[in-house]
């Protein structure tokens, strides 16, 4: 076996023996020294007063999102559901950034941005309903369907933004991941597999401070998640993942370079999971009141009011109107989870292989069987 003498490779185009061409300087790769943040500096007078005051509509909406879903749950509307109290500026600037053609890829906390992306509410939690595998058409509204398995949407993502650069449609894909998530394989392929092919796509994590009851400590030893792109040769930003101006900045900065020929970026959106992980999750066993109580004073909405009466842009009628609006999605919801649905459980079979498995269609015919013999009980 031949031993590289690193003393003479700096004579070596590329450092490696038959390189090339040199390796990518790290330094423009390297992500914001300080989170990105609009509220509370300059950068906020020189932002779109109409923008801001359609983040603070959409903050306000989607907190009554979150707080009417988290009911439902315990009404027993919905078999479960993964809060995103706190983290609304993340979801809502997800969908916000994007434009029509292009893909947004949620896990299966992000209802609050496949929502916000125009999908009705009652089909976005179908399934955290335990109805069906998904409850809307992800042609329709270009949005794939929620993911629970970790990061698995990440490939998918890249895999269908290189498949639109290669046919000419400028379209960019946005998966959305938890920092949990970057513990996963998937998401390590996903960004490999991006940057080479130097694919249209965004990836934001959410770094919510926990997978699960595992702090971040105990995931990972790199100085922000956002350095991790650096090893993959994207550019990383760090972000204050609760300043939803900044959060819009930084995530349509990031898909229009994408959509220019940039390529990927990893984001990390610092910001912080008030809720438990889901209502089967007892918080309190992993992290202290304290903790909590600091974070619910960096509140999305309440930064965002700060900053907006600090501008005089946040007069009552906005308040109410925003209000008004919250109220009646919560009353749709209630009307909407309150009726019981009508259920065909041969659906199950459909829309999981283009040409159904020998294994699946003997399932399908033994649940038809059943269903038959039990319909003919009734009668």
């Amino acid at each position: 076996m031949t031993v590289l003498d690193h003393r003479h490779t700096a004579a070596v185009p590329g450092w490696l023996p038959g390189a090339t061409a040199p390796r990518t300087d790290p330094e423009p790769l390297l992500p914001d020294a300080a989170p990105v943040r609009v509220l509370g500096t300059p950068a906020l007078e020189k932002t779109d007063p109409a923008l801001l005051r359609e983040l603070y509509r959409r903050l306000v909406v989607g907190r009554r999102y979150n707080q009417q879903a988290t009911t439902l749950t315990k009404q027993g509307r919905l078999a479960v559901y993964p809060a995103s109290t706190g983290q609304e500026a993340c979801q809502i600037t997800a969908a916000l950034a994007l434009q029509q053609q292009d893909w947004l890829f949620p896990s299966y906390r992000d209802t609050l941005a496949v929502v916000s992306r125009g999908v009705d509410p009652l089909e976005a939690l179908t399934l955290l309903r335990g109805n069906a595998h998904t409850g809307y058409d992800p042609k329709a509204s270009r949005t794939a369907p929620l993911c629970t398995p970790l990061a698995t949407q990440a490939p998918h993502a890249v895999g269908l933004a290189h498949a639109a650069r290669l046919a000419g449609d400028p379209t960019v894909a946005l998966a959305m991941l938890g920092d949990g998530g970057t513990s996963e394989g998937d998401f390590h392929e996903a960004l490999n597999f991006a940057a080479v092919l130097h694919a249209p796509v965004v990836f934001l994590v959410q770094n919510n401070g926990y997978a699960i009851s595992v702090p971040l400590t105990q995931q990972s030893a790199a100085p922000t998640l956002a350095h991790k792109a650096v090893g993959y040769g994207m550019p990383g930003r760090l972000v204050d993942g609760n300043d939803a101006p900044a959060m819009h900045a930084v995530l349509t900065e990031a898909v229009e370079r994408a959509r220019s020929g940039g390529g990927p970026t990893l984001i990390e959106a610092l910001t912080y999971r008030v809720e438990a992980h889901t209502n089967a999750d007892d918080a309190t066993r992993y992290r202290h009141e304290e903790e909590v109580a600091a974070w619910r004073e960096h509140d999305p909405i309440l930064l965002m009011e700060r900053g907006m009466r600090e501008l005089g842009l946040l007069d009552d009628q906005l308040v109410q109107d925003a209000a008004d609006e919250a109220e009646a999605l919560a009353a749709r919801m209630r009307a909407e989870f309150h009726a019981e649905p009508e259920l065909d459980p041969m659906s199950l079979f459909a829309h999981v292989y283009a040409e159904p498995t020998q294994q699946l269609r003997e399932q399908a015919a033994q649940l038809a069987a059943e269903l038959a013999a039990e319909a003919e009980v009734h009668h």
